[in-house]
């Protein structure tokens, strides 16, 4: 039976080194569950591999998307999938940190029916004439349980429950069953974890060696294209050089814009930010994220945790396997 090995950790924690040797000695190109790493114009922002970690190990998923390309956790289960079964020899290599793409490959996604474009088109209509606390409310009365939980700022997640309800007449939570999924091959999990200081010292120091190597060009050339919609967007955001940690941030369309590095710059070439405010906000941002992965994490108990620098001990354990 073939072997998925999936390396998953927070950002930042070390994957990557991990990877590329358990990869070698695999013989296994590199599959990236980082459902930023698909952007091809933000290398940067997302500390995607680089020319000669590319050079070194074939990778999938990186750079393969724009940034109004359409992506999703479902696809990306369909696509490793879809490997596993063509392409991968005895042992195949996964690596990344987002939580729902990693959730895809080893559990499954629940499927959904198809969305009736009339209402969604609907949906949207509302949205830029009314905002988002009516939808909210809507959603609020056809689906509580998925009210209760869902990030109540994230207008993409917020419309999509609302579409799927309306469209099947029952609640969007009602399609989460939970079951996991049966796979036509072995699945290993290696989860890499840090103290929390030293993780975020580590994520500290990647946000100044994303400034050394160009976040502000990267994210300028950005902010150009989508400058006017970006001024519509956040029309209603106070523009000071350090808004106050209570003033929202709107969510913004397209979803790509929301990536971490990415919309703190936008703010600072929208001059809601100040430079040294958007990397803070970048660091603090991350950090947040990093504690949300692990919480994720642990949920699993089928992960086999190690530190990073158990390198030989990582590789003894998948050369037993």
């Amino acid at each position: 039976m073939k072997t998925l090995i999936v390396l998953l950790g927070p950002t930042a924690v070390g994957k990557t080194e991990l990877s590329l040797e358990l990869a070698r000695r695999c013989g296994s190109p590199i599959l990236s569950a980082d459902s930023r790493q698909i952007y091809r114009d933000l290398p940067i922002c997302t500390a995607a591999p680089t020319a000669d970690e590319l050079a070194a190990v074939p990778h999938r998923f990186v750079g393969t998307h724009g940034l109004e390309d359409p992506s999703s956790a479902a696809q990306f289960e369909a696509e490793v999938l879809r490997f596993m079964e063509e392409e991968a020899g005895e042992f195949t290599v996964l690596t990344g940190g987002s939580m729902l793409y990693l959730d895809a490959v080893v559990r499954g996604i629940d499927p959904m029916p198809e969305a009736d474009l009339s209402i969604r088109a609907r949906l949207k209509e509302q949205l830029e004439a009314e905002g988002l606390a009516p939808l909210l409310a809507q959603l609020a009365r056809l689906d509580p349980v998925y009210y209760d939980k869902v990030d109540r700022s994230n207008r993409q997640r917020v419309l999509h429950a609302l579409e799927m309800s309306l469209t099947t007449g029952r609640a969007f939570s009602s399609f989460h069953t939970g079951e996991k999924k049966p796979r036509p091959f072995r699945i290993v999990q290696i989860g890499l974890k840090r103290d929390r200081a030293e993780l975020y010292e580590r994520i500290d120091r990647r946000v100044e060696q994303m400034v050394a190597l160009g976040l502000e060009d990267e994210t300028h050339r950005v902010y150009l294209r989508y400058a006017d919609e970006l001024r519509c967007q956040l029309r209603d955001v106070v523009r000071h050089p350090g808004p106050t940690e209570a003033q929202p941030i709107p969510t913004l369309t397209p979803p790509a814009l929301n990536t971490v590095g990415l919309k703190e710059m936008l703010l600072y070439w929208e001059g809601i930010y100040s430079f040294e405010r958007a990397k803070e906000r970048i660091c603090h941002n991350t950090h947040v994220y990093s504690k949300k992965q692990m919480t994720w994490f642990r949920r699993d108990a089928d992960i086999r945790w190690f530190h990073p620098s158990q390198k030989e001990e990582i590789l003894d354990f998948v050369s037993r396997l």
